[in-house]
């Protein structure tokens, strides 16, 4: 190993996690959704075995924009070796912390419906750095009951209190339409910073929340239209 390489490596492990300055505000949500692309072509190349990779072997390989990969990468830090490219393993390393994938991020779900029984069943979320810590509602049919891998639906007005007493910061909201902008408002009073929401209405959040509409009927409305027609 060259001493360049040496002295970047040191640098980078030293540096590593959490100690690079930068304010989340100042991303794009495009920026940070890149970071996840970039962080599980990395992890491709280091199950294969591959230790170093290039913005423009990393653009080959998985069909994407080279310079668009340093440009995001430079928001974090110089992470690259010139004519030698990324380390792949300490890039990732760098790459789960920004996204905090680096700890266990507890999650609360708001409806206790299909979909959300369907999420707080997911194994996935475990991989992902992701756990969940509570699924709530109100309806008094579901209160106590537990899903097929044994979550418990809590009371939704004990929300407040797990967030507090359990540090959660995230929430999903899976509930009707018509009690969306309600949950919202019970999942912002009770200390949540980040919500994701799959109720089929747009919610707007208080300028210190993050929140992300995910409709999954505007999503298959988009395909449809890009199929041939008959």
């Amino acid at each position: 190993m060259s001493r360049q390489l040496q002295s970047r490596r040191a640098a980078t492990d030293r540096d590593l996690p959490g100690s690079m300055g930068f304010d989340p505000r100042s991303v794009s949500e495009f920026t940070a959704a890149r970071l996840s692309v970039y962080l599980r072509c990395l992890e491709a190349l280091e199950s294969q075995g591959i230790r170093h990779a290039t913005s423009q072997a990393l653009a080959r390989r998985f069909d994407l924009n080279p310079s668009q990969i340093r440009k995001d990468l430079a928001t974090f830090g110089e992470f690259g070796v010139r004519g030698v490219g990324y380390e792949v393993a300490v890039l990732k390393r760098h790459l789960t912390a920004i996204l905090g994938r680096d700890r266990i991020r507890p999650i609360a779900i708001v409806g206790a419906g299909h979909l959300g029984q369907a999420l707080a069943d997911y194994r996935g979320f475990r991989s992902g750095g992701f756990a969940i810590a509570g699924l709530f509602d109100d309806d008094p049919a579901k209160i106590g009951s537990a899903t097929r891998a044994g979550v418990r639906v809590r009371d939704v007005e004990s929300l407040p209190e797990a967030v507090d007493r359990e540090g959660i910061r995230i929430g999903v909201i899976t509930v009707p339409a018509a009690a969306a902008a309600e949950v919202a408002r019970r999942c912002f009073a009770a200390g949540l910073k980040a919500i994701l929401n799959f109720a089929p209405v747009r919610l707007h959040a208080p300028p210190d929340v993050r929140l992300k509409n995910v409709d999954l009927t505007i999503n298959l409305e988009t395909l449809s239209f890009y199929i041939p027609r008959e």
